[in-house]
């Protein structure tokens, strides 16, 4: 349900207004002049705002400016309910920073579907710039646990993107997509309780060395379960060191019991540790590697995925 500030002076037009918003479940706060709106305004914290500009002690122009004015006002949808056509009117108006007009007389469908769009456009906004945010703060965060491992510098960037191209090749929905973008940048992220001194040994780690190693996928899953936003990617986390026959950590789990997540994180994983060097091997050629993902399909990775993400990274060898 969205918050609508409406203002008409003209009583009749007000409640047929207010009653088409209200049946088309809105939330309306009504008022006869703008001067009552914008002392109202704070108050309502409204999504759209709907008002005439021909009105009493302050028009629609003054309330619009002065809401623009207004930090919590600057982003919120305006629309013009009006008579009033002439060009002058129009641009003076769109200085201002109106969203749109409807022109009197208009029917209910009209209202509706202009308030409708304007909400639909801010939400969008406002989704595209949290995800931005988001995806900033985790960049950084992966950028300094990378910075760490002196061996898998750029890691996460790579594999972000063959996560990425995978996703899309599986034809995930766009909100599985949104979680993979951040999920497949902190697949490491447990990394950040693990010694320097071992991340960067350049001889075979001991067993006991490796088990450090290991509790990555836990630590990282802890950090993720205290932050809301984020618990999403804690499959790519968690379950990204299963294997297909159950031999992987840290749960031992076997087949489609792995979360989707896990099993794509798995393969691309996989293909960018091999493909670059590290402490414990030189970086293989991309093609012996692809060819170890088709040996190991059915054994260490979901057999659909690995056909796949190989046929992707074949086509791009021989568009190369």
């Amino acid at each position: 349900m969205a918050k609508v500030l409406l203002t008409e002076d003209e009583d009749s037009l007000r409640l047929m207004t207010r009653t088409v918003l209200e049946l088309g479940g809105h939330q309306v706060f009504a008022f006869s002049n703008g001067q009552l709106a914008l002392d109202a305004f704070e108050e309502v914290a409204p999504d759209i705002v709907v008002s005439d500009i021909s009105m009493p002690v302050l028009d629609g122009f003054g309330l619009l400016d002065a809401v623009r004015r207004m930090n919590t006002g600057s982003v919120v949808p305006f629309l013009f309910l009006t008579a009033r056509s002439e060009h002058d009117d129009v641009r003076f108006a769109r200085t201002l920073g109106v969203d749109d007009y409807l022109f009197k007389p208009y029917d209910a469908d009209e209202l509706l579907e202009a308030v409708r769009v304007r909400l639909e456009r801010r939400r969008a906004i406002e989704l595209f710039d949290s995800h931005q945010a988001h995806i900033q703060t985790i960049i950084m965060l992966a950028n300094v646990i990378e910075a760490r491992d002196s061996y898998t510098r750029d890691h996460v960037q790579r594999v972000q993107a063959l996560a990425v191209e995978l996703g899309n090749a599986l034809f995930w929905t766009p909100e599985a997509m949104v979680i993979l973008e951040y999920g497949s940048l902190l697949h490491d992220v447990g990394k950040v309780a693990i010694p320097e001194t071992i991340l960067n040994k350049p001889d075979k780690l001991t067993e006991e060395e490796f088990e450090i190693i290991r509790s990555h996928t836990l630590v990282g899953t802890k950090i993720l379960e205290g932050i809301s936003h984020l618990r999403g990617a804690i499959p790519y986390i968690r379950s990204h060191h299963e294997r297909w026959d159950g031999s992987g950590y840290p749960d031992g789990l076997a087949g489609e019991d792995i979360p989707l997540e896990g099993r794509l994180m798995a393969i691309v994983d996989f293909f960018d540790a091999l493909t670059s060097e590290r402490s414990y091997h030189k970086n293989l050629p991309v093609g012996q590697v692809l060819e170890m993902i088709r040996v190991n399909s059915g054994k260490h990775f979901d057999p659909v995925m690995a056909e796949v993400f190989v046929s992707l990274q074949e086509a791009k060898i021989q568009k190369s």
